[in-house]
């Protein structure tokens, strides 16, 4: 079965419900809450910013947004529920966030994640990810990964 994806952003309601699952998944991993400012107006126009929730059989799968980051754009709060994980859909939300930055004109897609999500730093190797020097909230941290990649056209 395919995923549709919707533009919701970041206000929306079940973007709301899958934030606080992938918020109980950081204080499991890391011992505390992801605690980077999250305005969800950078999320939406004009701002560049997209906020995508995946569907399969009208149940959200997937979910992830791009705000900017300089000339960038940043890939934020990328999550697929533990009960939905193992089918693909962190792929396909990967490549619809960088479909959505090419769209907006970006040149560069960028992230940050940690080494207690191993599974997702191998998503971004794979996905053709280059690890780059640590920025954001949580740059100083021992456990920041940071990557990016090159959009070419569509």
């Amino acid at each position: 079965m395919s995923m549709e994806l919707q533009d919701l952003g970041y206000e929306h309601w079940v973007v709301r419900e899958l934030e606080t699952q992938v918020q109980a998944e950081y204080v499991r991993r890391y011992g505390g809450p992801d605690e980077t400012v999250m305005d969800p107006a950078t999320f939406a126009a004009p701002m560049r910013g997209a906020f995508l929730v995946g569907w399969v059989g009208g149940v959200p799968v997937a979910m992830g947004g791009i705000r900017a980051h300089g000339a960038d754009a940043e890939i934020k709060r990328m999550y697929v529920p533990d009960s939905q994980r193992g089918k693909g859909y962190a792929r396909v939300m990967l490549a619809a966030l960088e479909d959505a930055a090419r769209a907006a004109g970006y040149p560069q897609i960028i992230l940050e994640t940690g080494t207690a999500q191993p599974e997702a730093i191998a998503l971004y190797q794979s996905s053709g990810y280059a690890a780059i020097p640590g920025f954001g909230h949580y740059k100083d941290s021992p456990h920041n990964r940071c990557f990016a990649k090159l959009l070419g056209p569509s």
